[in-house]
């Protein structure tokens, strides 16, 4: 039987990395795409020599992972970093199936004539292919303090498990989520329609015109590479559903996780999509998508670590959580998946308020604040999002959110949001929100002041401080 050749691997880790011959950048088509907000932060913790660690950039397909990491090469050559000193490669080529990290370390040191303290950049893309693959970096990153190691990975939820567990000191995380409203607005470059208020929230001088993309974001903007391209926005079913949804249910988790039956996986998830942004119970679960309970669990927790879905988990009216959790909301990472899968969701579609909710729940992917968002129910009444202090378990801020300038006037709408401040409201850090369509307005009701607030104003603002933070604390 053939077998692969040392010389055959050599030559395509030099076809990956075109930048070993003189004069040779990355190519223009990654050199010419915009840098998304994260690009700063993510370069410098890439390229932090202080300490000795591997960085493990995570998040779902199509999110801009390659991308940014070949704006990274390119960053690094424009600095005068040499082409040679940079290993790029993704674990997804078949070549480099059944190499070890280290094999593939040793043919490129032998290929460049490189010396254990030497200071490389060494890149692998779609770590996760690798079998124990924290188990072989964690010994490189050991083995050769000099060289920075960089992975990638589309199972965010099982790679952060895994760095956390067998990486502990040696691995730093760093996650890409999909894009927000505020980067898909500097996109399109339509960032000077906002101005910030005195609160720092900011406010869109045209709200019709942001109302219509944030409708557009809704249904293709999480993709940066479909708020470029026409063919993708026509067809957004087609991209998404068969480049990013069926890759990751038919390839990606039966692969990681020895699904059988795949099919199964696919109904439960397009049940899940079809209520995001719902309360639902793995009860009713197990009934519309035919899946079994117990299986359907380890679904759930398999369609999080590819980060397609995240629950989030339910308290009282007493901000208490519940001994046993028989249901939970469950949100898409990116509403346009909704989309993809059940067509175009237009301004006035009934799906409107859950994908608004979805959409704002998707801001804080990258916050540690994700981790303590909560919502609300009863049997009097609900609010859609709480953050509890992570110590006291104590209310911070409260939202309830509305797609409809009704609720201005109508405050039956928010009764629950007013019943759980009358518990809670005097020791909140921040002012209630009501989302609306389009009106902005702030005044009591029931005694508690209130800021009704247009909910793609809403999006950008959480959005764009949540970026700021990122690159504060950096």
């Amino acid at each position: 039987m053939l077998e692969i050749s040392r010389n055959e691997i050599k030559s395509r880790l030099g076809f990956d990395n075109p930048w070993w011959q003189e004069g040779v950048t990355v190519e223009r088509r990654f050199r010419e795409m915009p840098r998304r907000s994260y690009f700063e932060p993510f370069f410098r913790l890439a390229t932090d020599r202080t300490i000795n660690r591997a960085v493990v950039l995570m998040g779902p397909r199509r999110v801009g992972k390659t991308v940014m990491v070949f704006q990274a090469i390119q960053k690094l050559i424009e600095t005068g970093i040499p082409g040679t000193s940079i290993l790029y490669l993704s674990l997804e080529t078949p070549i480099y199936t059944g190499l070890s990290l280290e094999q593939i370390l040793h043919l490129f040191q032998e290929h460049n004539d490189h010396q254990r303290d030497d200071y490389l950049l060494i890149w692998f893309d779609e770590i996760q292919y690798l079998k124990n693959w924290e188990v072989h970096l964690k010994s490189l990153v050991d083995s050769y303090p000099h060289y920075k190691f960089i992975a990638t990975g589309s199972a965010a939820a099982a790679l952060r498990l895994k760095s956390q567990e067998s990486g502990a000191g040696r691995f730093s995380d760093f996650l890409l989520p999909p894009l927000t409203f505020a980067e898909y607005i500097n996109f399109i470059g339509l960032d000077d329609e906002f101005a910030i208020d005195q609160d720092q929230h900011y406010q869109a001088k045209d709200i019709e015109q942001i109302n219509l993309e944030f409708v557009n974001y809704l249904n293709y903007g999480g993709y940066p590479e479909a708020v470029f391209s026409e063919t993708v926005q026509s067809d957004s079913s087609r991209y998404i559903r068969s480049d990013i949804i069926d890759k990751v249910l038919l390839r990606d988790l039966p692969s990681l996780y020895g699904i059988g039956d795949i099919q199964e996986l696919n109904r439960l998830f397009n049940t899940i999509a079809y209520n995001t942004g719902n309360e639902v119970t793995l009860e009713n679960l197990s009934k519309s998508s035919g899946v079994a309970k117990n299986t359907l669990k380890r679904y759930i927790e398999y369609l999080e670590a590819a980060f397609l879905i995240q629950r989030v988990h339910r308290i009282d009216e007493n901000a208490q959580h519940f001994k046993r959790a028989t249901s939970f909301k469950v949100y898409l990472t990116n509403p346009a998946m909704r989309s993809a899968l059940f067509g175009y969701t237009a301004a006035d579609s009934p799906a409107m308020g859950a994908l608004t909710e979805t959409a704002m729940f998707s801001q804080w992917l990258h916050s540690s604040d994700v981790n303590h968002l909560h919502y609300a129910r009863w049997k009097e009444g609900e609010v859609d999002m709480i953050c509890l202090e992570s110590f006291s378990q104590k209310p911070l801020w409260c939202l309830e959110v509305k797609w409809s300038d009704r609720v201005v006037a109508n405050h039956a709408e928010i009764n629950g949001l007013l019943k759980f401040l009358t518990i809670h409201g005097s020791q909140m850090q921040q002012e209630p929100i009501v989302t609306t369509k389009t009106i902005r307005h702030h005044f009591p009701v029931q005694g508690f002041p209130i800021k009704f607030v247009p909910s793609a104003e809403l999006v950008y603002t959480i959005g764009k401080k949540n970026l700021s933070s990122i690159f504060l604390t950096s």
